[in-house]
């Protein structure tokens, strides 16, 4: 995700942001005021945001002072001019009790906010890092736009505010809410990232003018979602403006794409992710430890293979053990020559290219926008959504949040970079509720009635879908009961290899299981495809592929009906789109079809055969003796075998 959220409390943890967060992630020196240490530093004013500043008697854009920050954050939620209030207060005669109360927000309350950190996607930072100043200025705008719009979209649909008896009652701060926006442009490593802190105060107001607090849990919730659209407008306002596009890379195999600007070279984003590499290292430790950890009688702690959610905390922890310290922040004039010359000396790209990085962009954005055509067929789209969606989540039971954020991601994946109509993500969403979802819910509460919390599974049958993989089953052993946890011991590692140098064996992911199973449910909705359709399913597949698997357009027009070249056999070209559109009947296109969209998942199986071919190394034999726990032996668990159809397990 590129937009996290953090509670911030009043007390110690206001402090630490008021130190250093609010002075670009440097150390403030002590006694230095709020603005001088800002101008220190490099790094703008904060800013104040939200359609609730008319209520706090605040503008938009307005700078943010630290009595303001402290009285709102620290002071347990106060009025950002409390101060001034209470002292008008004390001037007009009034009690010091009654003045002070003048100047609070309601109760009194810990948690005082939020903090909202969105970045853009690696590759419009480092055009940001690279480019010239009007470049900057205009990938630093659309970033600007997209937070706005994800806190209008908070604001509208998100924050909630509970009251009556155990927060029965919700509703939504009708007069908005107040965040505090402070910009950053570089990581811990030095390395450019633009990147923007929101503190979002809880306090909003009721209808009838009474101040309540934003229930936190829902921004939590709706997280993912969030940080989808603000992937999505930021990529949108950047490639629109700068004539760019943007294409799905294929990262970890099996994961799901990045979308990212077409013709910046990968190896600039490796030259950034110096912290990627130090959390990969630790991370492979952290399996290693994982899989041969044993309890007191030496049996296994955990499964003898690394699932994805054990995963993502060890992630987590590699990330918190390789933190550097705190840089010391310098200007953007230096950063941006001090990044130039860095990349050219230390990065594997070419010192021209980085020179005209834009250049490079547009050059491929032109390529590929005469290729590749935006078409988004809402009823496909909501067969895509609804299929990753129902995999990804365990037990294949969702809300309407997780649907919504991948319609997010559908189409920032589709469209390429161009802007969409508005509310066609909301489209999507209710097309594939009342078309591909069952609702589950039974609601013990009245937050279990409300739509948002709803609980939906998909309608298709699971033995039509890839099924999920199991744990490995445990070898019978006679000496022995079975350890609780399925699975039996881990595999030592070999003799004279650290960790890293050998294959920790993992669940297969998931994301590939999803995209198999939209292709399953596609080719299902074939028999019932309208006339025109076929056109759309092939262009609409072809817009969701990454670029190695795109085939460029004919040198010559004259001879589009030639044979594709050896070895590009895989490569889904326009041939096939124009044939579509030459089709006389609807038996012709969709059996065209048909052999696309089969070439099409041979391509995507064929992206995960690395990962799967990986785990069955790890696979013992089927007619193995059972190993003995004093054996020496270097142990192997057994890995569920690939899908074969709907007579495979699940």
């Amino acid at each position: 995700m590129t937009a996290d959220i953090r509670v911030v409390r009043a007390g110690w943890m206001y402090r630490y942001y008021l130190r250093e967060t609010v002075v670009g992630d440097g150390r403030r020196p002590a006694r230095t005021p709020l603005r001088a240490a800002q101008e220190q530093a490099g790094v703008p004013a904060g800013r104040w945001m939200g359609r609730g500043l008319a209520t706090r008697g605040l503008a938009p854009g307005e700078e943010v002072t630290e009595a303001q920050l402290r009285n709102l954050f620290g002071e347990r939620g106060r009025h950002p001019d409390a101060d001034r209030i209470e002292a008008d207060r004390l001037a007009a005669g009034d009690s010091a009790k009654k003045a002070f109360k003048a100047g609070a927000l309601g109760r009194r309350v810990t948690v005082t906010g939020v903090d909202f950190v969105f970045r853009p996607q690696p590759t419009i930072y480092l055009l940001w890092a690279f480019g010239d100043e009007e470049t900057g200025r205009v990938i630093e705008a659309a970033h600007e736009r997209a937070i706005e719009r994800v806190l209008e979209w908070i604001e509208d649909e998100v924050a909630v505010i509970r009251y009556g008896k155990d927060g029965i009652y919700r509703v939504r701060p009708p007069s908005g809410l107040v965040a505090a926006r402070f910009r950053h442009y570089e990581a811990r490593t030095g390395r450019p990232l633009l990147h923007d802190h929101l503190l979002l105060s809880v306090k909003g107001q009721r209808p009838g003018g009474k101040w309540g607090s934003i229930h936190t849990l829902a921004l939590h919730e709706n997280t993912v979602a969030a940080s989808a659209l603000y992937n999505e407008m930021v990529a949108a306002e950047v490639c629109e403006e700068l004539g760019l596009a943007t294409e799905p890379r294929i990262v970890t195999p099996g994961r799901r794409p990045v979308m990212e600007i077409a013709g910046v070279p990968h190896e600039l984003i490796r030259w950034t992710s110096r912290r990627s590499d130090q959390i990969a290292a630790c991370l492979a430790e952290l399996e290693d430890e994982y899989v041969t950890a044993v309890d007191d009688d030496g049996e296994p702690k955990f499964l003898p293979v690394v699932s994805e959610r054990a995963r993502a905390k060890m992630e987590r922890i590699a990330a918190r053990k390789t933190r550097p310290p705190k840089r010391k922040t310098q200007p953007l004039a230096q950063l941006r020559v001090w990044w130039k010359v860095s990349a050219i000396l230390t990065s594997t790209v070419a010192a021209d290219v980085i020179n005209s990085l834009l250049e490079h962009a547009r050059a491929a954005a032109a390529a590929i926008r005469a290729r590749v055509a935006a078409v988004v067929d809402v009823a496909l789209a909501a067969v895509d959504v609804t299929a990753t969606v129902f995999v990804m989540n365990d037990g294949g039971r969702f809300h309407r949040r997780h649907l919504l954020a991948e319609a997010r991601r559908h189409l920032a994946l589709v469209l390429r970079g161009r802007r969409r109509d508005p509310g066609l993500d909301e489209e999507i969403v209710a097309a594939a509720i009342s078309t591909h979802c069952l609702d589950i819910t039974e609601p013990k509460t009245v937050r279990g009635r409300e739509a948002g919390y709803r609980l939906y599974t998909a309608r298709w049958d699971l033995a039509d879908l890839p099924a999920r993989p199991r744990p490995p089953t445990p070898a019978p052993d006679l000496d022995r009961q079975p350890p609780a946890d399925p699975g039996e011991p881990a595999a030592l590692r070999p003799p004279g290899q650290d960790a890293g140098e050998w294959e920790i064996p993992r669940i297969p992911l998931q994301y590939d299981r999803a995209v198999l199973a939209g292709a399953v449910v596609r080719e299902k909705l074939r028999t019932t495809t309208v006339r025109g359709r076929a056109y759309d399913v092939v262009a609409h597949q072809q817009a969701a592929m990454p670029e190695q698997l795109l085939a460029p357009d004919p040198a010559d027009p004259e001879h589009d009906d030639q044979e594709p070249e050896a070895g590009r056999g895989d490569a889904i070209d326009m041939t096939a789109l124009r044939a579509l559109r030459k089709s006389r009947t609807d038996v012709e296109a969709l059996d065209l079809t048909d052999d696309r969209l089969r070439r099409i998942r041979e391509a995507a199986t064929k992206m995960v055969n690395d990962a799967r071919a990986r785990a069955d190394r790890h696979t013992a034999p089927a007619d193995a003796d059972a190993v003995r726990p004093d054996d020496q032996q270097a142990h192997r668990p057994q890995q569920p075998a690939p899908h074969r159809g709907r007579d495979a397990g699940h």
